[in-house]
This record gives structure tokens, sequence and C-alpha cells, in this order.
């Protein structure tokens, strides 16, 4: 008699314990409202959609930790996903290590979103889950770009830069989150990649590991919200879908 396997454990940690100095000064940036709501709920409701995501880990400012949890707590998430808040550190890798650090060991696919990616549809987030749970030790949702690209060798103070080389655009994507991995791969690639290595992104740290990272379509609508235009635009997204599918 074969005994049943256990059932796929999915989680996501969100790192918002960044200031976003570019949206200007104030409050920190997942704390900024889109609609009336906090940019950091709408993260987690966009998480919570989908229906392998069992837990979520927020990660908080350092010295903010209390009052992100007082804040999602007015917005109750549904009785299957628990929601658990922990205090970050300095820097973005520290703060998702934090986050690791804070999963159950029975977690499998581990999702990290950035809170300033709000609107990320939940059919993009169920097909980086099914990528990882069909054996991809990580995937990225990602876009072709539209606009040309330069290569330069960069000047100080805004000076005209040289260009050094074009590279060709078909073989190129516009990455975005959430990003899936197996727990052990992510766990890994932070107990591996020394801070500061060059890796603007945790598929970044899985590839210095060797370890493959593919590809899945993303959305116009998973866009960062990352300077006063950008909230513009998802204000604009978030009243559409209000008025045509019932968003709250």
């Amino acid at each position: 008699m074969s005994v049943p396997s256990r059932p796929i454990r999915t989680a996501a940690v969100i790192p918002a314990a960044g200031r976003g100095v570019r949206l200007g000064p104030g409050t920190p940036k997942a704390l900024r409202t889109l609609g009336g709501t906090p940019m950091l709920v709408h993260a987690v409701r966009a998480m919570a959609a989908s229906r392998a995501v069992s837990l979520i880990v927020v990660v908080a400012p350092p010295d903010g930790a209390t009052e992100v949890d007082h804040l999602l707590n007015e917005y109750p998430l549904a009785d299957r996903t628990d929601l658990v808040v922990v205090p970050g550190g300095q820097t973005r890798q520290e703060s998702v290590r934090l986050g690791l650090a804070a999963l159950p060991d029975d977690i499998d696919v581990v999702l990290v979103h950035d809170a300033a990616r709000p609107l990320v549809p939940v059919d993009t987030v169920d097909a980086v889950i099914a990528a990882v749970r069909d054996g991809a030790p990580a995937v990225v949702p990602a876009l072709p770009l539209a606009d040309t690209v330069k290569q330069v060798a960069p000047q100080p103070q805004g000076a005209p830069e040289p260009v050094v080389g074009t590279p060709e655009r078909a073989l190129l994507r516009a990455v975005q989150t959430p990003q899936g991995f197996s727990l052990e791969t992510l766990r890994k690639a932070h107990d591996t990649v020394v801070e500061g290595e060059g890796a603007t992104d945790d598929a970044g740290l899985v590839e210095r590991l060797g370890a493959p990272v593919v590809v899945v379509p993303g959305h116009e609508e998973a866009f960062k919200v990352t300077r006063p235009l950008d909230l513009v635009l998802a204000e604009a997204v978030l009243a559409r879908r209000r008025a045509t599918d019932g968003y709250v």
C-alpha cells in the first residue's frame, strides 16, 4: 500500500523594508496608498489570491515590524492564508534572508515578491508556482523589451556617455516578480553568495550557484511602482479593475 505524498506547500516572502526615496520623501514606499489602500496590502492580496499560497511572510523595516503588523491586521485575509511579519535588515538581500529564516521546513516552493509590484495578476503568480512545481529550481516572470537598449560607459555627474554596444533586443527580457524557487535552492543561494557580488535579484543569486533559471511570461500590470508617474499609472489600472472586475 503506497503512502500518500503530502501536499506541496507554497509560501511568499515580501520584502518591504525599503524607503523608496525615488517616490519622494515621506512614508516608506510599501506603505504609500494606492486607491486608498497601502501598496503593501495590495501586494499581500496579490499573493493570497493564489490558492496555492498558504503562508505569506512580510519583511518590515527593522524598526517598523509592529506598525506593519497592526496595519495588515486591519486588512484580514481568507482563513486559508497565514500571515507573519518579521523585521528586515539594511539591504534587500538581508531582508529576504530573514524572511526565508521565518519559513517552516515543510515549505517546498517560495515566492519572493516586491511590495512595489502591487497589481500582479493571479495568473502570473500561478504560472510561476506551476513552473517550480514542474521541476524548475528558479523561475522568473518577464516581458520582452519594447525599447532598444544601449550599453554605455558610465560618466560622472550626468556627462554624455559613450555607447559601447547595442545588445540584441530579441534576446533580452525585463524581469518582474514574484520570482519562484524551490526553498532549498534559494536558501542555498542566500547562504552562499556574498552580499554585493553584483546580483540585483534573487534569481541572480541562483545563477551564481550555476543552477538553471527559466522565464515564464510576465504581465504588463506587474510593473514596479518606483517613481511618481508609476503611481499615476497604478491608480489608473486600479480604477479600471474596480470598474470592470469588482476589485476592492
